[in-house]
């Protein structure tokens, strides 16, 4: 279902939508609402990064659970090889280093 919203657009921006909807066949108004879904999806991911990088972050305060970053690296590259590494080994970090 979709619904009508009104949107005030400084008139040179209007324009800008205009010429580039028309250069990729599309109309300024499939071209806006193209532009909104792709910024709120952008923004979504973004903000469930951010959750998760909270989430890790709580997690290591907690565990002291950590890896270090040549044993990442390797495992890493072993894999874009295609090959099947053992993973890396966590390290625990002390509580006075967290």
């Amino acid at each position: 279902m979709t619904n009508t919203t009104s949107l005030k657009i400084p008139e040179e921006l209007k324009e800008r939508v205009a010429t580039v909807a028309q250069g990729v066949a599309q109309t300024p108004h499939a071209y806006m609402v193209d532009a909104i879904a792709e910024k709120v999806a952008r923004d979504e991911r973004r903000q469930e990064f951010l959750a998760s990088a909270r989430e890790s972050s709580l997690h290591f305060k907690r565990t002291g659970a950590a890896y270090a970053i040549e044993d990442v690296e390797r495992y890493i590259l072993a894999r874009a090889r295609g090959d099947k590494p053992p993973k890396p080994k966590s390290l625990k970090i002390p509580r006075s280093q967290r």
